[in-house]
């Protein structure tokens, strides 16, 4: 390539001289009839791969931009042929296709305590875990970033999810943002994230709608261009459902179905079985819809009641974590979210001590459901988030 008295020529990456977290690369640059050897720093930074398209056309495209990408894939899950097996291979065979390095990092102890025995400890007490967000700090972005910085040298991670980190220069704060495609954002599920996780990644697809990715990861000759969307929870898609899973690690045991009056409706075969907000499923008949209000683990009942009994005017959270403001003194106003595919609604905030909130509804919530996240934003800023502890 050239312009007026310019031309480039020579380019190439020298290894293995690296400085912390950047590459050198050099040209060779001619200028009127001088020739000058160029250096300059390429960022480095490792992409987690999960072996599918979205994280496939994420490290692509860092790629395609000049970063030195290194691939990174994380072992959760424990037992051959568990989840992770298949995403390895369609992993490994990207980055051969990229040419560029892929490891591979054996924390399936770590998932086994942080997430299944999470899930498991949760479930048999009467409450619904969401693992997602608790995976993302403690099983992914977390060990993540250790492991770039530690082992690799490399200040920067990136991964496939759908949103977006920008940052404030007056509050001196990273924001974690919806992504531009709704319909994907996963933001809901990165409130955790603290502002040292923050900084060191990059979300390659927050500006991205899903069509794009496929259509450059087709450009892009990927191979996991048309592979099929996962399961957003991977312990269902391993084992076909949630009740499939609980079942390895519960037994039956069989209780009272009871309405509000103590009166029993039918019988059911585990607490863990059901969810608060549940009316599918309950193997019971009524002359009106029934849902699930309380998960009693201790007396082993599920008890049901109308809708009137399931909408709750305000919740408390716990394990709060401010992200992109800090914690305020006084309540603000947001809108929340107390499921991933909720409508955000309004609320009014409430600071308490201890790392929890109380969330005010501007109006009365169905399913409100204790081990369920909920997440507040001001449009598509996320303010912060936590585990809904109990309704009033």
């Amino acid at each position: 390539m050239s312009t007026t008295g310019y031309a480039y020529a020579n380019s190439v990456t020298l290894k293995p001289k690296c400085f912390g977290s950047k590459a050198l690369k050099e040209c060779v640059l001619q200028l009127d009839n001088h020739v000058y050897r160029v250096v300059f720093c390429m960022k480095k930074v490792v992409v987690g791969l999960s072996g599918g398209v979205d994280s496939s056309t994420a490290a692509a495209i860092l790629h395609h931009q000049g970063y030195e990408v290194i691939g990174l894939t994380l072992w959760l899950m424990k037992g051959k042929g568990q989840c992770c097996s298949e995403g390895m291979i369609d992993a490994a065979d990207l980055c051969e296709q990229l040419g560029v390095p892929h490891q591979i990092v054996d924390i399936r102890d770590l998932f086994q305590t942080h997430i299944v025995d999470y899930l498991v400890t949760g479930y048999s007490a009467g409450i619904t875990p969401l693992p997602c967000s608790q995976c993302n700090k403690t099983v992914k972005f977390g060990p993540m970033v250790q492991y770039a910085r530690e082992e690799l040298g490399c200040d920067r991670i990136a991964t496939g999810h759908y949103a977006r980190i920008s940052y404030d220069e007056a509050t001196g704060r990273y924001q974690l943002l919806r992504a531009v495609d709704r319909n994907k954002d996963q933001s809901y599920f990165l409130y955790d994230l603290s502002q040292d996780l923050l900084a060191a990644t990059i979300f390659p697809l927050g500006e991205l709608e899903k069509t794009d990715t496929r259509r450059i990861a087709t450009e892009y000759g990927l191979k996991t261009a048309d592979k099929p969307e996962s399961q957003d929870l991977c312990l269902v898609e391993s084992n076909g459902s949630m009740r499939a899973f609980l079942d390895k690690y519960l037994a039956p045991k069989t209780g009272d179905i009871v309405d509000v009056t103590g009166k029993v409706l039918g019988q059911h075969d585990g607490v863990h079985h059901y969810t608060i907000g549940q009316r599918k499923g309950l193997g019971i008949a009524a002359a009106e819809p029934l849902y699930v209000i309380e998960l009693d683990a201790e007396n082993n009942k599920v008890v049901v009641g109308d809708r009137t009994k399931v909408t709750q005017p305000e919740c408390t959270v716990n394990r709060v974590n401010w992200v992109s403001i800090a914690e305020p003194s006084t309540p603000i106003h947001a809108e929340v979210q107390i499921r991933y595919r909720s409508t955000a609604t309004p609320v009014t905030v409430i600071p308490l001590e201890n790392f929890r909130v109380r969330l005010v509804f501007d109006e009365p919530q169905i399913s409100i459901t204790p081990g369920q996240a909920a997440v507040w934003y001001d449009g598509e800023k996320v303010l912060g988030g936590g585990i809904i502890e109990q309704f009033s």
